[in-house]
């Protein structure tokens, strides 16, 4: 991505912030600084901060050792670039570089930084980025879904391998890394979870892949996914160790039938909250309503989990190139549980999946 394009992120960003009547932003090391800047360096003791702020040119301070690095990334041409020496204050140098009002700073900033930031700018105010500006990054371009799409796309290969390896007899923990070395030989540069549950530990939303051996007439839930060329992917899908039973079969095609119902209520113009109430009007009708614990789902980009959130209560309009999780499910306790995800785009008239991963009964050995 050429430099333009980070140039025009960050005035569209401090646009937002005046719009909601912020002196301006401040960044540190996240997927916020990689957005703005294209710079994603590690979030350490050292304070590295990119300023966008009313009335001055955008400026990144970086530790003196760190400025080589930072002047190699072609996104930060255009940045003042201010660096600080070890002995030096960085708080007194942003506190120089900003006038006194309220700012949007970044949700992950370390709490000693932003403390010592407060101290050193008593006229300025803070206020977390995810509350002040949530939909910063929401809404992708198109090279940004076509990104996601690739990330969606070998993790859908990655399941197609996985389901014909063995699975009954074998230990979760097996089975978990066979996900991580396939999302890797399809491409991923890091693997950030790798699910797998199975009998009674399908229940469970966040099961960690463990020691329990898996037997025939199990359901395993398999939720797994990383990072491809900085975007994320995330899928789950859920298989059975021979033919499910009556019960199991029923409860797949619920949640597949509220996974359908979610993807259909996305559109331009409807509300995050809309999507929820989709999923769980479908699970709530065949009796499983108490049995759907955690929200439909929630966004995914440069972070697997980002607003706008698919939940009661979220009112955010979904636009066009907006992307999230739909994923609903039914887990009964020391028993099985069934999810199925998908990640969505928002299109001009609906919506797109991103996972083409069959959606299926699948039935494994």
């Amino acid at each position: 991505m050429n430099a333009e394009r980070f140039a025009d992120r960050r005035r569209r960003a401090l646009e937002a912030a005046e719009e909601a009547g912020l002196a301006g932003l401040l960044v540190t090391p996240g997927a916020d600084l990689a957005y703005l800047a294209g710079y994603a360096p590690l979030p350490l003791e050292r304070l590295t901060l990119l300023g966008l702020s009313s009335g001055r040119d955008p400026f990144l301070v970086v530790p003196a050792l760190e400025r080589p690095a930072a002047e190699a990334v072609p996104g930060v041409e255009g940045l003042e670039l201010i660096d600080w020496r070890d002995g030096q204050s960085p708080y007194e140098t942003v506190a120089g570089l900003i006038r006194a009002g309220r700012f949007a700073i970044t949700d992950q900033t370390w709490s000693s930084h932003l403390l010592a930031l407060g101290q050193a700018t008593e006229d300025c105010m803070f206020v977390a980025v995810g509350r002040a500006l949530p939909l910063l990054r929401a809404v992708k371009d198109p090279e940004e879904l076509e990104l996601l799409r690739a990330a969606g796309q070998a993790a859908d290969a990655t399941f197609a391998d996985v389901v014909d390896l063995a699975f009954a007899g074998r230990r979760e923990s097996d089975v978990a890394g066979d996900l991580d070395r396939l999302l890797r030989e399809r491409g991923h540069d890091r693997v950030d979870f790798t699910i797998v549950g199975s009998g009674p530990n399908a229940a469970s939303p966040h099961h960690e892949a463990g020691e329990r051996t898996i037997e025939a007439g199990d359901a395993v839930v398999m939720d797994f996914g990383g990072v491809r060329q900085g975007y994320c992917s995330d899928i789950t899908r859920t298989v059975f160790v021979g033919e499910p039973d009556e019960e199991k079969r029923n409860v797949y095609e619920v949640v597949s039938a509220a996974q359908q119902a979610a993807f259909e209520a996305v559109r331009p113009g409807a509300l995050a909250q809309d999507v929820d109430r989709a999923a769980r009007a479908v699970i709530t009708e065949a009796g499983y309503g108490e049995r759907f614990v955690h929200r439909t789902g929630h966004g995914i980009g440069l972070e697997v989990h980002e607003p706008p959130y698919i939940v009661e209560g979220d009112e955010t309009v979904l636009l066009q190139g907006m992307t999230f999780s739909d994923e609903p499910g039914i887990y009964l306790p020391r028993r099985f549980g069934v999810r199925i995800e998908d990640q969505v785009a928002v299109t001009a008239e609906g919506a797109e999946r991103l996972n083409g991963a069959s959606r299926e009964v699948t039935v494994v050995s």
